[in-house]
């Protein structure tokens, strides 16, 4: 199980690092409008992409 976490942590680096690789300029364009949303904009956010991951996962292990 810890092989298949640290091989998921490289996976999420590695896809992450794209964005600003790519696009440094866009990427603090995000982050400048990241700043400007409200708490709950933001939790609402975090909870949309925590369940579109739960259900990704669903379907791929199903």
């Amino acid at each position: 199980m810890w092989h298949e976490l640290w091989i998921a942590l490289a996976l999420l680096l590695i896809v992450e690092g794209i964005f600003p690789f790519l696009s440094p300029d866009g990427v603090r364009r995000a982050l400048a409008a990241i700043l400007q949303l409200s708490d709950s904009q933001l939790r609402f956010a975090g909870m949309t992409s925590m369940l579109i991951g739960v259900v990704l996962l669903y379907v791929i292990n199903r």
